[in-house]
């Protein structure tokens, strides 16, 4: 029971309704911010990535429905508020997320910040050399989630890569930011096209493709991939390196 676990089990007690929901430092977090982000986002007003972080863009979508209902525009979660949020609510009628269609739409994709490379990891040093042919790249080491998220978030962030290398596993493990309520698409295709790009070399290790809920992917407000590989030869984790700064470059160049 690790610390991170503990608190994503506090997290899940919280149900919406049974407290006040507002800005504050440190945020808010647990399953009501994300209930109440998803009905927001079903409405139309845009809270963001479904996160269960109640932040800036939270604050500003919940700000746009009380004014739209004639509430008072407080950015709180209060009873009124609540008691409108599930009056609108349908119960039968699917909605989709307004957080989707700006995702396939590309709307919450920003390129302009520099990609952001952290972990102890031999690839690292690989990676931001081959990629800073590219972009500008910051190296930040083996820097904890919060920290990481935190530089990459102020500096809007083009891109996240998170290295960790684990001895006991045999390939690569590609991550990006899933929950239950909601996943990254920008992610996920970013990552499927790594996997696509590494398929094509036939001595490059197997890669695997996971959506998960680890911190660094949900602490960061752009598009990030952790990255798990096992301790591999120079010359193979060089080929890596390349291949993944080829895809960074292509998504960067292609056509709006």
């Amino acid at each position: 029971m690790d610390a991170t676990t503990w608190e994503r089990l506090i997290e899940a007690g919280w149900r919406l309704g049974h407290r006040l929901l507002y800005l504050t430092h440190p945020n808010l977090r647990g399953d009501d911010v994300a209930e109440l982000q998803v009905r927001l986002a079903q409405f139309g007003f845009n809270p963001g990535r479904i996160d269960g972080i109640f932040g800036v863009f939270t604050e500003e979508a919940l700000n746009d429905f009380q004014r739209n209902c004639a509430l008072e525009v407080s950015g709180t979660l209060t009873r009124a508020t609540l008691v409108e949020l599930v009056r609108m609510t349908s119960t039968h009628t699917a909605r989709s997320l307004v957080t989707d269609a700006r995702d396939r739409a590309g709307f919450n994709e920003a390129l302009s910040g520099p990609l952001v490379i952290s972990g102890q990891s031999p690839l690292a040093p690989l990676l931001a050399r081959t990629c800073a042919r590219v972009l500008k790249v910051e190296v930040l080491g083996d820097e904890s989630p919060e920290a990481v998220a935190a530089f990459a978030n102020a500096n809007d962030a083009a891109f996240v890569i998170s290295l960790q290398t684990l001895k006991h596993i045999d390939g690569v493990r590609l991550h990006y930011w899933a929950s239950y309520r909601s996943h990254s698409r920008r992610g996920e295709q970013l990552a499927s096209q790594i996997a696509s790009a590494f398929s094509l070399a036939a001595d490059l290790p197997r890669v695997e493709v996971t959506g998960m809920a680890l911190p660094i992917l949900r602490e960061t407000k752009m598009i990030t991939l952790h990255i798990e590989h096992g301790v591999d030869k120079d010359e193979t984790l060089e080929e890596l390196a390349g291949v993944i700064s080829a895809v960074l470059s292509e998504v960067i160049h292609r056509p709006v």
